[in-house]
């Protein structure tokens, strides 16, 4: 089974987007947007205090009728954020968002946020693993070496 490092490598070196706790919550669905993502890591001096997601604004802010401009990322992110390392393998990154009704995971390498795994990215690498497995199958059943 491969690693978030695998994962992390086939998702390219896009750099880690982030926003910080005073920001708007307009600017983090705005960046979010923008970068085709669906949560940000929330940092002050460069560490990790929580994180902010489109299901975030979606159940506390819209729902509760606030205004994104007006509401800051602090007042609405998740302080218990769950992470991996780079060395943690696929399989139990997909258990501990199952574990934890989550979609995304923040990667930190000795206490630095190097990265953010979504469901996606991590369904996308067992996909392509089990294709290529299917694939060697084949080859063996048709006698190639």
């Amino acid at each position: 089974m491969k690693t978030v490092t695998d994962v992390l490598r086939h998702k390219g070196n896009g750099g880690v987007h982030s926003i910080v706790p005073i920001a708007s919550v307009y600017e983090a669905i705005e960046v979010m947007a923008v970068r085709h993502i669906g949560a940000l890591p929330v940092l002050q001096d460069d560490k990790l205090v929580g994180i902010i997601s489109e299901r975030d604004y979606a159940r506390k802010v819209i729902l509760k009728d606030k205004s994104s401009k007006q509401t800051r990322v602090s007042e609405i992110m998740t302080r218990d954020v769950i992470r991996v390392t780079p060395k943690d393998r696929v399989d139990a990154c997909i258990e501990k968002m199952r574990e934890h009704h989550i979609r995304h995971l923040v990667v930190e390498d000795e206490g630095i946020v190097v990265g953010m795994l979504s469901l996606r990215d991590l369904f996308t690498e067992v996909i392509a693993e089990q294709a290529e497995t299917i694939d060697q199958l084949e080859g063996y059943i048709r006698g190639e070496p």
